[in-house]
């Protein structure tokens, strides 16, 4: 019985042993470093805004006269050019005027021929002694208000020739009909002002962006600066622009201070709309083909549990900024950042200058070659757990493989 207990105690031990070797027995994991080289590329810094696609130019067409529209040769989205004959008013009642002004000008011309007369007539009778010399002023004064009346009546006439060529709409630009408010038939009072009948965008070919830039941001765009933007009409078109102006009036809306910024777009496959939303990217610094390297190399700081299995060499050269961080800037605007280079199993410290930078990617202006490998992170490999060699308590899977040598019946020899 004794030698009973003494087994179930040792079975249980090598259980309780099994278990933890095979369950909870901390496992080792074998620590990679993620390298890359540097390589050539193009690298830019940006800022990102909202705006509304406009025609360069729209005018709105409107008439100096009230009246009845009579006849509508336009549409929406017509081409016109300038000088074309867009509408017309009703020339009744303004022709009326024409004559009844012509009437006044015939009756003031036939006043004006009797003062004459009359004046020629007192004259003669004043030199006779006939008449006193306030009666041939009356006369002569007469005279003259038949005169002015005749001016009077001349630049009335003139303006109701005015107000009848007037009647005429005609396109004062070439373009494109973006609204027409009017039709045949309706009636237009230009008593307080001027109705509005018809919008032309000078050239369709020729849009621009309207865009809000952020206070945050205005300070690093500049005239001339490259633009892209895309529309959600053709979210897989990318649209290249050029920033023309930026206005200095500022927007304020929820204490938010923005500029409006003037971008032209070229629009030759006319896919651009009026009143599109556009979605803008300027570029307002830009470097083609410099050495690269992640940002994430510039970040990378390595710890004690490298030790076991790299070297790590610092630098030797003093850095201010290497106490909490791995950057500093200079007078010139480069910066000094630190990288680690692998060789073999040793880590090398090595002070850069850097540049432009966009959130994933650094300029390397000096201190990196294309061959170097820089690394930029630390990922688990592998899991050790020496457990290759299999569990005595576990059964064992038979092997399909037959010894070498051996035939090709697998049944036992008699």
């Amino acid at each position: 019985m004794k030698k009973r207990k003494i087994i179930w105690i040792i079975v249980i031990a090598l259980v309780i042993f099994g278990v933890w070797f095979f369950g909870f027995r901390k496992k080792k994991v074998e620590i990679v470093l993620t390298t890359e080289k540097p390589a050539m590329g193009n690298i830019a810094s940006t800022i990102t805004a909202t705006g509304t696609v406009q025609p360069v130019d729209t005018v709105a067409v409107g008439t100096q006269v009230s009246g009845t529209i009579s006849k509508v040769y336009v549409d929406f989205n017509s081409i016109v050019h300038k000088g074309q004959l867009l509408a017309e008013l009703d020339k009744t009642l303004l022709m009326a005027q024409v004559q009844q002004v012509n009437a006044a000008i015939q009756q003031s011309q036939s006043q004006l021929n009797y003062q004459r007369s009359n004046v020629n007539r007192q004259q003669q009778l004043y030199n006779a002694g006939a008449i006193s010399k306030a009666e041939l002023e009356t006369a002569q004064n007469e005279f003259k208000i038949a005169q002015a009346n005749i001016n009077s009546s001349s630049a009335q006439l003139q303006a109701a020739q005015k107000n009848f060529s007037l009647a005429n709409i005609y396109s004062p630009i070439d373009g494109t009909v973006l609204s027409r408010n009017v039709s045949e038939g309706q009636t237009v009072a230009a008593s307080f002002n001027t109705p509005t009948l018809f919008s032309i965008a000078k050239d369709l070919a020729h849009m621009q962006v309207r865009a809000s830039v952020d206070e945050a941001d205005i300070g690093s765009v500049q005239k001339g600066q490259r633009v892209e933007f895309t529309v959600d009409a053709f979210p897989n078109d990318v649209f290249d622009g050029t920033l023309l102006e930026i206005r200095l009036q500022p927007t304020v809306a929820a204490n938010v201070v923005t500029y409006t910024t003037i971008i032209d777009a070229p629009n030759t496959s006319l896919k651009l709309k009026p009143g599109m939303t556009a979605t803008v990217t300027v570029f307002t610094r830009e470097e083609k083909n410099v050495l690269l390297v992640s940002a994430k190399a510039t970040r990378f700081k390595p710890d004690s549990s490298l030790m076991t299995k790299y070297t790590i060499v610092r630098a030797g050269q003093k850095r201010r900024n290497t106490e909490g961080s791995t950057s500093a800037s200079d007078s010139f605007g480069s910066k000094t950042s630190a990288v680690w280079i692998l060789n073999g199993t040793t880590i090398t410290q090595r002070f850069i200058k850097t540049g432009l930078e966009d959130g994933t990617q650094v300029q390397v202006i000096s201190g990196l070659a294309p061959g170097d490998e820089v690394v930029n992170g630390v990922q688990a490999g592998k899991v050790q757990t020496n457990s290759e060699a299999k569990s005595p308590f576990m059964p064992q899977r038979r092997s399909n493989q037959r010894p070498a040598g051996s035939g090709g019946d697998n049944r036992p020899s008699r």
